[in-house]
């Protein structure tokens, strides 16, 4: 059986601001298998890492533009965009606990201050200079980029980058954009992300075409992971950040864990998988 492989989600974003280079290298630097990012556009079509259809919680877009609320990013050209401060916010707000804890040191804190929202070009460029692997997932666009033809345009960005495809992973909930992905690029592997909705369960009937699906954890508990892997699917859950809850997917087969923490997550892995931590 392979090991279960750990997926820094936005890169290490407990101990780096999420979907930056920053938390990408946190990533890398900690063991991740790979690093899960997600694609947003701006106004003039530059293809963007970003994760909320608003870049206020995020960036400082509200005192730098504080007329142009709810900043929804596709509404932000690139130049204004790459004005923003994506990295103060982390030391402000600590959103997991990791500073205070002790667990990102001053260095790396005065050093995320003035991150940039980095482009998937970027964010590419850097997954093959570093020989790592990348899950992409492509978001619903918000108003007026409803009908903006992403995936043709991340082949593009891929091209221009000439990263390899096995390095490259493409998800997302809107499946006809994994079909459309499949395609055109059937080299570039495909996973369905399903459990959208909290409170809904998981339609697997409607993924059954897929080889690999990424999962919500809450509503897919191991002994449905059992059952999936015994039936040829390869399963990977997100967001699994508590070791207890890991460890419990891993004896399940699981094949790979989205988390916050994939600084306590790989050793973890490797542990059960019988290998030295590095």
């Amino acid at each position: 059986m392979k090991r279960t492989q750990i997926i820094a989600h936005r890169g290490a974003r407990s101990l780096a601001p999420e979907n930056t280079l920053a938390a990408a290298e946190k990533g890398l630097e900690v063991g991740a298998d790979l690093w899960e990012t997600d694609v947003g556009v701006s106004a003039d079509g530059v293809l963007i890492i970003f994760h909320d259809d608003s870049l206020k919680r995020t960036t400082n877009a509200a005192e730098v533009y504080p007329d142009r609320a709810p900043w929804t990013f596709s509404e932000f050209t690139y130049s204004e965009i790459e004005r923003l401060d994506a990295g103060s916010w982390f030391d402000r707000d600590d959103p997991f606990g990791q500073i205070a804890a002790g667990r990102v040191g001053l260095a790396d804190q005065q050093g995320y201050v003035g991150l940039k929202v980095p482009t998937v070009e970027e964010a590419l460029a850097f997954t093959k200079d570093n020989d790592w692997v990348v899950n992409i997932e492509l978001k619903k666009l918000p108003p007026p980029l409803e009908n903006f033809p992403v995936v043709t345009e991340f082949f593009r960005v891929m091209d221009r980058v000439r990263i390899a495809p096995e390095q490259v992973r493409l998800s997302s909930f809107q499946h006809h954009w994994l079909a459309q992905a499949r395609s055109l690029r059937p080299e570039v592997e495909v996973q369905a992300l399903v459990g959208y909705h909290r409170d809904r369960p998981i339609d697997w009937r409607a993924v059954e075409d897929y080889q690999t699906i990424n999962a919500r954890a809450t509503l897919t508990p191991p002994e449905k992971v059992r059952q999936l892997v015994a039936a040829g699917k390869k399963i990977n859950l997100f967001t699994v950040n508590e070791t207890d809850e890991a460890a419990r997917y891993i004896e399940a087969g699981v094949s790979g864990l989205f988390s916050d923490f994939p600084q306590d997550l790989v050793p973890l892995a490797l542990a059960a998988a019988g290998k030295e931590t590095p």
